[in-house]
């Protein structure tokens, strides 16, 4: 199973109760007392799930490895390409 069939199964299962629960399908003291935290939980949701991508995002910029070597030897690889085309006539501005 693909990670979208497993996302879009358990999708359709929270929201196969959640409408269940809306439309009154289940009859129980809790739902009735909780109805309108019911009716917003999709918001929050899609609101911490919001929170929590901007918090990945921003942890895995601040903590992200510097590669010096790689660096250097990129650095290398683009002189060696420019000197390269140089000599087939093309012109660089630096």
């Amino acid at each position: 199973m693909t990670k979208l069939t497993e996302w879009l199964v358990a999708l359709s299962v929270f929201f196969g109760i959640y409408l269940a629960i809306i439309t009154k399908q289940f009859k129980h003291s809790f739902f009735e007392e909780h109805l309108f935290e019911i009716k917003i939980l999709p918001l929050v949701l899609i609101f911490l799930l919001g929170i929590y991508a901007v918090t990945t995002v921003l942890y895995r910029t601040l903590t992200f490895n510097e590669c010096k070597e790689a660096a250097e030897e990129l650095q290398k690889e683009i002189i060696e390409a420019k000197k390269d085309l140089s000599s087939k006539g093309m012109k660089f501005d630096d």
